[in-house]
């Protein structure tokens, strides 16, 4: 038989059929790994709440793409955001930091809403991720990584603390914005955007200079940091899309059938990103760049709750309950991460950093603390996390409740008074610094958060108090004390 290009295009097909069949990667893919190390592509979305996607039981949005993922990786049913709110997750997952080492601990000033109704005085917030830290994005390029950024930033701008000074060596949409300027529709009002054609969406634009940098660097190892501006407010999306949601809202009424999420135009937004993020694992796929790369899908914290709703989480953006800080979350790595799985471990957003670090088979700064640990044992069934609680810190305030919402706050007023929380195990205990209330719950018996145990169990209230107390004085965390003299009770 002469051996021609056919011939050894039909070995080769058949060697790789042989060796998937006992459970390895193609013999292509395997010398591909051998020689580069992981790709990471990590897609954060903005005020996606817990719920929001297919595989974690939305009634009403499709998710086609994202729900491929869950089911090719392993969906973590108890991932947190570090924040009720988006600025400091994001300064959490770039610092690797809990809240009170950075100092960014809420959007813009922490005296928000009316402040006779504010008893305290809020601890003074920062709104830029200081320079001086070694961000994920410089970890990476220093372990050999090219580097991409395309969204929303909201940590700083410009050549210091725009993510062009925190590491990334390319720069889409990312500036000192909470939500993209301008709109979703061009023409924008941003930096580093450049001109696109009247009425061109964000989110395919920004997809598009992704696919372009997944080719000029399909054979070098890349992060691709995806922080997507969607499902942020405004709520704006493509009409074709808000009609088809329209009708199936329609559909639902005829049929008298109550779902849990029914607003057409955010589902439009949420259909939207999806198939963008369909569009780069297409493009993994184009390459043969899926055994090479991580895949991570996460939110910055819950969901809008003038849009979407939580339940049965309690709470939304902007409150420290489940439905403010509980994430859908999504990994996949092939050939390492076994597909179809669940983990229930607690895990948090300060995990990432190390998390890449080891991926990438990197060095950490040795002059910057790092408060989240590795998920790699969890990643590849090989065991626990060593830790013994998670914690949160919220020393500020955050007015405007959504209707619908306003039975699921502390006290009817705020989405977020100043707070301390503490999980460990399955229980939570919040601590309000207003009033040094504190709530206890059992997360496995009570995901809701409706009932209060904290005078039934006084022993564990006490042990998780004492914890997150430690906890602070240990961090440094700042707690407010001062009282506001413009206060007036109702």
């Amino acid at each position: 038989m002469s051996y021609n290009i056919s011939n050894r295009r039909r070995f080769l097909k058949v060697i790789g059929a042989g060796v998937a069949a006992l459970g390895l990667s193609p013999i292509r893919s395997l010398a591909k790994s051998a020689q580069r190390k992981p790709n990471i592509l990590f897609i954060l979305m903005d005020d996606m709440g817990w719920k929001d996607v297919g595989f974690m039981g939305s009634d009403f949005y499709e998710t086609p793409q994202i729900d491929r993922l869950a089911r090719e990786g392993i969906v973590f049913t108890q991932a947190y955001a570090n924040a009720p709110n988006c600025a400091p997750t994001r300064a959490c997952i770039m610092s690797g930091q809990y809240t009170p080492r950075h100092g960014v601990y809420t959007v813009g000033n922490s005296a928000r809403g009316n402040a006779k109704h504010r008893k305290l005085i809020p601890i003074e917030n920062n709104t830029i991720l200081a320079s001086t830290y070694t961000t994920l994005a410089e970890a990476m390029k220093s372990a050999g990584y090219s580097t991409f950024h395309g969204g929303k930033w909201h940590l700083g701008e410009g050549p210091e603390t725009g993510p062009e000074g925190q590491g990334f060596d390319v720069n889409i949409g990312g500036c000192h914005k909470g939500s993209p300027p301008g709109g979703y529709f061009a023409p924008w009002k941003a930096p580093r955007l450049e001109s696109a054609p009247q009425g061109s969406h964000l989110c395919d634009y920004i997809t598009d200079h992704a696919l372009s940098f997944i080719a000029e660097n399909k054979d070098k190892p890349f992060f691709l940091y995806l922080p997507f501006y969607d499902v942020h407010t405004p709520l704006q999306a493509k009409k074709k899309l808000i009609e088809k949601y329209r009708r199936k809202k329609e559909q639902n009424e005829a049929k008298g059938i109550a779902a849990q999420h029914d607003h057409p135009t955010y589902a439009a937004m949420v259909e939207n990103t999806d198939a963008n993020i369909g569009r780069v694992l297409n493009k993994l796929d184009e390459l043969d760049l899926v055994q090479d790369t991580v895949v991570v899908f996460f939110s910055d914290n819950g969901g809008y709750g003038g849009a979407t709703n939580m339940q049965p989480l309690r709470g939304c953006k902007g409150m420290l309950y489940e439905g403010g800080i509980r994430e859908p979350m999504v990994v996949r790595w092939p050939g390492k991460v076994a597909a179809g799985r669940k983990c229930a471990a607690p895990v948090i957003s300060i995990d990432f950093y190390p998390t890449f670090l080891e991926i990438a088979g990197a060095s950490k700064s040795t002059n910057q603390v790092l408060d989240g640990v590795s998920l790699m044992p969890l990643l590849l069934n090989a065991g626990g996390l060593s830790r013994e609680a998670i914690f949160w810190h919220f020393p500020c305030y955050l007015q405007n409740i959504p209707k619908g919402y306003r039975q699921d706050s502390h006290d009817g007023r705020w989405r977020t008074s100043p707070c301390s929380v503490v999980r460990k195990g399955d229980w939570k205990l919040l601590e309000f610094f207003e009033d040094g209330s504190l709530e206890l719950y059992n997360l496995k018996n009570d995901i809701g958060e409706r009932k209060n145990l904290v005078n039934e169990k006084p022993g564990k209230a006490k042990e998780l108090h004492a914890l997150l107390k430690q906890w602070r004085e240990s961090i440094n965390a700042p707690a407010p004390t001062e009282k506001n003299p413009q206060y007036k009770p109702l």
